[in-house]
């Protein structure tokens, strides 16, 4: 079954990504340099948003979740990390607190949430909400969101949130940053989306605000070192503890054409291969075991000394020159590597290679004009995560034809983190 599982992931056809409205907008390399001389307005109002009611919530996320929510105030938000039995990674996504028994969950998180309380029978509600989610990030966010709300803003703590008007519609305001720069997401009554980007727009001209386009969205999330799921890395979702999930979400979210598909030269024997623990996916800092839930005691096993690490690699300059140049010869190419990164929604897993040897996966590569650079996130062997250290990464689908591409191990994230800067 696990075979089928892989067969029926390579096969897919990999949908163009719904969400950040068009492709690109001013050019991809003009809004990549957004995030490191201005600041970018970013669409993510394709994920799905979900509200959670009831005296059993909170409960719920403590049992299916790594966080510890022995302190999580009203107005407070967390990255959640869910794991199957195996602390295998099964759905990540933020939460946010909205009142003593009220949360709101976006991304796989909701999914997941939504489908434990359906299956366990916790006494709580799940609703959808048909909601914005508009991100401005970079050095001179602070200024545009100020500019636009009226509001200083400097009492919001990193990850907590509170309600400010723009052009005239109430919306929350949490502070975040997914380039790794100061930044807030704007989340509103999907009805009120376009009246409030028109006015952070407006208020970022004197600011070097720039619209972020599908090209090139994801590569600050390379860039800052935060892995996706279903871009990144593969979910733990087609497992037997997941059995009538993919049921679940087809029937009651519309997906927007988006189905699992999976590219990349690493083969694994089962699904099992290629699924990744908190550890492994850089988020260790997130386990608490101050409480029980799903996977727990897999975790508490591999604290000590996890298998693999997050790791950025840099893909060798002449090597990815030569795969271009490959398009132009004689021979047949290599599959292309798409610039800045691939349009369509799909999992990458290419094979690290050591002296020959697997010893990891390397994830949807990216180009950063910035760094000058092919970029990927990495999974590597513990014992080979030092920065510096050379590695190949093997290049090209089962079947097609196969290189191998010099690739250094270096920091993640790659880009120096400001998310927590003091606002001033």
């Amino acid at each position: 079954m696990s075979k089928q599982i892989i067969d029926a992931l390579r096969h897919a056809t990999p949908a163009y990504h719904p969400g950040w409205g068009g492709p690109e907008y001013s050019s991809w390399q003009d809004e990549q340099l957004s995030w490191k001389n201005g600041c970018y307005i970013g669409d993510w109002s394709f994920l799905w948003d979900v509200e959670f009611e009831g005296k059993d919530a909170l409960k719920l996320f403590s049992d299916i979740s790594v966080n510890s929510f022995e302190t999580f105030a009203i107005g407070q938000a967390k990255h959640v990390v869910q794991c199957d039995s195996k602390g295998k990674v099964v759905a990540e996504g933020i939460l946010m607190r909205l009142g003593e028994d009220r949360f709101s969950s976006q991304g796989g998180s909701a999914f997941w949430s939504s489908f434990q309380l359906t299956k366990r029978g916790y006494e709580a509600t799940w609703t959808e909400r048909q909601t914005f989610q508009l991100q401005v990030s970079g050095p001179t966010a602070l200024a545009v969101c100020q500019a636009a709300t009226g509001d200083q803003l400097l009492d919001v703590k990193f990850m907590h949130f509170r309600e400010v008007t723009i052009a005239g519609c109430k919306v929350k305001a949490l502070r975040q940053g997914m380039a790794g720069e100061i930044g807030f997401e704007f989340h509103g009554d999907a009805n009120d989306k376009e009246a409030v980007s028109a006015a952070l727009i407006a208020a970022g001209q004197d600011f070097g605000i720039r619209r972020l386009g599908r090209r090139t969205a994801m590569i600050n999330h390379l860039e800052a070192a935060f892995p996706t799921s279903l871009w990144h890395f593969v979910t733990s979702s087609f497992g037997p503890e997941s059995a009538g999930y993919l049921e679940f979400l087809y029937g009651n979210f519309d997906l927007k054409g988006i189905v699992p598909a999976l590219q990349g030269s690493f083969q694994g024997e089962t699904i099992d291969d290629y699924l990744l623990s908190p550890y492994e996916l850089g988020w260790g800092r997130s386990v608490k075991f101050d409480h029980d839930f799903t996977g727990r005691s897999a975790l508490e096993s591999e604290a000590e000394s996890p298998r693999r690490t997050r790791v950025t690699l840099e893909f060798n300059n002449d090597d990815v020159v030569a795969l271009y140049a490959s398009l132009f010869g004689e021979e047949a190419p290599s599959d292309f590597l798409d610039m800045p990164h691939p349009h369509r929604w799909m999992v990458w897993a290419d094979a690290i290679l050591k002296d020959g040897n697997a010893v990891g996966i390397s994830s949807t590569p990216g180009y950063s004009l910035y760094f000058r650079k092919v970029l990927t996130l990495a999974f590597i062997d513990s014992s080979l995560s030092e920065a510096g250290t050379e590695v190949e990464v093997l290049w090209g689908n089962p079947g097609s034809k196969q290189r191998k591409i010099r690739a250094t191990v270096a920091p993640a994230p790659y880009k120096q983190d400001k998310r927590r800067d003091a606002l001033r």
